[in-house]
């Protein structure tokens, strides 16, 4: 049966069925196949999604297209490019600080990627840095958006592993700095090589006043991150804050965002929120079915026969996250690979948050492998430029991004917060 359900899963997914789709066709087959009453689907669909952690992901989502519109990009762009822009290359340096600060904003790759693109890529283009590099940087960029809280796929993986959304944002941080100082550095690296010129000159006045253009955006994760870690309201209470904080600074403060807009933004994310629900509630089911016919366990007795060695099995899991970030999105994947690969860790002794923070970084990875790299094709809009060009240009990033993946792994540092 299990066979019947992968494959199955797998031929409708070649066919070009939609992810949730596919996910409950192949389920809902298996178990009329294997005599279980079809009720179940429907009880274990409600189940999924029967959890108040995932009122935040609509909220988030929300705050993060409302200060994507807006022109808070713009202001953090302007801050960044104060502080880092007098560097050699100092406008790659921007583009992954700029992405730093709006990952704190949105929890969205795509978001963050659009953001910072929208508002680089003119002066990049300017200023004479190769398109193609700046574009991939961008897209690489936008990987962190997932990584460094408030971030939407730390959520599911909450939900789906019953851990802390709490836990995982405040463990996120540093791997989400690792991946920024690797892409700094690897872009350093290239602007020398390519002689890229200086950029805005160092000026303390410049820094203030930037600083305070950017302050309202800036306040946004402070507000969120401190209230959760403070106690003073849940991720899900923080979330609608922060879209309260949004309205307010978009509407009111810098006025640049109509109501027409916003009731467009309100009808794109409800619609962004009603797939990744519908993923959740058919995955729910996918996960109802292997645990009844002990799957997962079975995976980790044969993963644990080849090798007990917990550095060897970790290597075998990463390739595993990696290979399936290629193909699925990060959200469907992490809906099905946290049930399958959570008894396997757990049984290695590693402990639950610190795998959270291994599956979220290894699939962000996956925005930008393609076929499924939705960073890559959101900065092909941007930037007008083929995906070919763009898909050459992201290797040195991803190769580096890798690297920051085994480290978050290995690295005893990152698994220092976890709550044991």
């Amino acid at each position: 049966m299990t066979l019947l359900l992968f494959g199955l899963f797998f031929l409708l997914m070649l066919l070009g069925v939609p992810i949730a789709f596919a996910i409950g066709a192949s389920s809902l087959y298996a178990l009329y196949q294997g005599g279980v009453p079809l009720m179940v689907v429907t009880q274990q669909m409600f189940q999924g999604i029967n959890s108040f952690a995932l009122v935040a992901i609509p909220m988030f989502i929300l705050a993060g297209d409302l200060m994507a519109q807006g022109r808070v990009s713009e202001r953090l762009v302007s801050f960044a490019d104060s502080l880092v822009g007098f560097l050699r290359g100092g406008l790659s340096i921007v583009s992954v600080m700029a992405g730093m600060f709006f990952a704190a904003i949105s929890g969205s790759g795509a978001a963050t990627t659009a953001a910072v693109g929208s508002s680089l890529v003119p002066e990049l283009k300017r200023k004479g840095y190769d398109p193609a590099s700046a574009a991939s940087l961008i897209a690489a960029s936008g990987t962190i958006g997932v990584v460094i809280p408030p971030s939407v796929p730390m959520i599911i993986y909450a939900v789906i592993a019953q851990q802390s959304v709490s836990k995982l944002f405040l463990n996120g941080f540093l791997p989400g700095l690792a991946m920024g100082l690797g892409l700094m550095a690897i872009a350093l690296v290239q602007a020398y090589k390519r002689q890229y010129p200086k950029g805005t000159p160092l000026s303390p006045a410049t820094i203030w006043r930037t600083f305070k253009a950017a302050s309202w955006g800036l306040m946004t994760p402070i507000i969120i991150l401190g209230g959760i870690f403070t106690g003073i309201f849940t991720p899900s209470e923080a979330a609608v804050v922060a879209v309260n904080y949004a309205l307010l600074v978009s509407l009111f403060v810098y006025r640049d965002l109509t109501l027409p807009q916003v009731y467009r933004l309100l009808l794109r994310s409800a619609m962004t929120t009603a797939v990744i629900m519908l993923v959740i509630a058919m995955s729910a089911v996918l996960s109802w079915t292997l645990s009844s016919w002990q799957v997962p366990g079975a995976i980790a007795q044969s993963v644990l026969s080849l090798s007990t060695d917990p550095l060897v099995v970790m290597l075998l899991v990463v390739a595993v996250i990696l290979l399936t970030g290629v193909f699925i999105e990060t959200a469907s994947a992490l809906i099905i690979l946290t049930p399958v690969l959570l008894p396997l860790v757990l049984q290695l002794g590693i402990d639950p948050i610190h795998f959270g923070l291994i599956i979220v970084v290894g699939l962000s990875i996956g925005m930008i492998t393609p076929p499924v790299a939705i960073n890559l094709y959101v900065a092909s809009s941007v930037t007008q430029l083929p995906l070919e060009r763009i898909t050459r240009a992201i290797v040195p990033y991803m190769l580096g991004l890798i690297g920051v993946l085994l480290l978050v792994v290995y690295v005893p540092i990152f698994m220092g917060w976890s709550g044991r």
